[in-house]
């Protein structure tokens, strides 16, 4: 079947595709730095919940701990844990248990959770989307 009237929409600047208020930052940094600074924005970001993307399941482990030895509430989700305790910690997460939660791409995709206002790609992702 043919489209009626169809229409196409160019988008002439990449600059156009941000969604309006949204702000994104990078910071270059050695390995061992990385921990210290992200404590230090912890620190001193006024943020309501925070979601932090790492590469593998062992240092979703190993960081979510760092993260609550600071004194954050905080959790750790990622596909090996029993979909029940994935189900338990996001829902958690959602009513606002955890403010912090440290995750594989596991959530990349498809959590509407509407406190989240800052997300961190602790290590950069594989892919672009």
């Amino acid at each position: 079947m043919y489209m009626k009237n169809p229409k196409e929409i160019f988008i002439d600047q990449e600059k156009n595709l941000t969604l309006f208020g949204l702000k994104q930052f990078y910071v270059r940094l050695e390995e061992d730095q990385k921990i210290k600074k992200l404590i230090q924005l912890l620190d001193g970001l006024d943020f309501n919940q925070v979601i932090i993307f790492v590469k593998t399941q062992d240092y979703a482990k190993k960081l979510n701990e760092i993260i609550r030895d600071t004194g954050f509430p905080s959790a750790a989700c990622y596909s090996s844990m029993p979909i029940d305790d994935r189900l338990k910690i996001y829902n958690e997460f959602k009513n606002y248990k955890y403010r912090i939660l440290v995750s594989t791409d596991l959530f990349g995709r498809g959590i509407d959770i509407e406190k989240i206002n800052v997300v961190i790609n602790y290590n950069m992702p594989n892919e672009s989307d």
